[in-house]
């Protein structure tokens, strides 16, 4: 049976610290996943947020910097992992090379977003400056679904005609009427149903792996769960659950 890890969003941005992302890739170093699956915006891409322009938050924000917090974050993040890599070559054992499959989500989109608005950018930035391609197997387009054992994996799942995310983990199994894991929202949200033959179905909507806090979320907003997702033997939507959170990850590697 498929061991998959799951990323919520990172979000990283120009100044965070991201050693968490290295205590995360040392895990995947001791449980071997066969599949890791981050659920998008795994880049913050403030430099490009509409909400913020003409705010004195936005000062000094800058695409390069942006770009140089993105790949900054892959690297703490596939450290440990390719250093285990280089260990078990050496070694002359059997290498561990797990899929890595990297959603895209709507900070990512951005970007073609901004291209879309000013066709001068376009030739001058892409999503590939992000540089996704170098560390994960593939790259999925913003809102397309990956099913994997017959779990659905996306960075948010639409209800309705006007496309919106769905505002529950219930909602969204309802929806979907299969197990689904998606990002987006902060949080941790988990909800079950069983089928007429007796399958377990799970909806997780989980949307924080990272240690900043949000300004507009406020104080009391940004007290949410925060850390990765273990699916223990996948079968056929079926799969056992370990949420793993941030604070359990630092003090153990670091």
């Amino acid at each position: 049976m498929t061991k998959i890890l799951v990323i919520p969003d990172v979000q990283a941005k120009h100044g965070n610290d991201f050693n968490f992302l290295t205590n995360i890739g040392k895990y995947v170093v001791e449980k071997r996943p066969d599949i890791i699956v981050c659920l998008g915006d795994f880049t913050d891409m403030e430099s490009l947020s509409s909400y913020d322009v003409g705010k004195k938050a936005f000062e000094g924000r800058r695409y390069t910097k942006d770009i140089d917090a993105a790949v900054s974050a892959q690297v703490a993040l596939f450290t440990p992992i390719y250093e285990y890599a280089e260990q078990q070559y050496r070694n002359k054992k059997k290498l561990y090379q797990p899929e890595c499959i990297m959603l895209l989500g709507n900070h990512e989109q951005r970007i073609n977003k901004a291209i879309n608005n000013d066709a001068k950018l376009e030739g001058l930035i892409s999503i590939n400056d992000l540089k996704y391609q170098d560390f994960w197997d593939s790259v999925v387009p913003f809102l397309e679904t990956v099913t994997i054992d017959g779990v659905a994996f996306s960075h948010y799942f639409v209800t309705g005609l006007a496309g919106r995310p769905s505002s529950t983990a219930n909602a969204q199994l309802n929806k979907q009427h299969m197990s689904c894991i998606s990002g987006h929202q902060q949080g941790l949200q988990i909800a079950t149903a069983n089928t007429a033959d007796g399958r377990r179905l799970t909806s997780i909507i989980a949307g924080s792996c990272y240690e900043h806090n949000e300004d507009y979320l406020g104080p009391q907003g940004n007290n949410h769960w925060r850390g990765i997702l273990m699916l223990h033997e996948v079968n056929n939507g079926n799969f056992d659950l370990m949420p793993v959170s941030l604070n359990y990850l630092n003090k153990k590697y670091n």
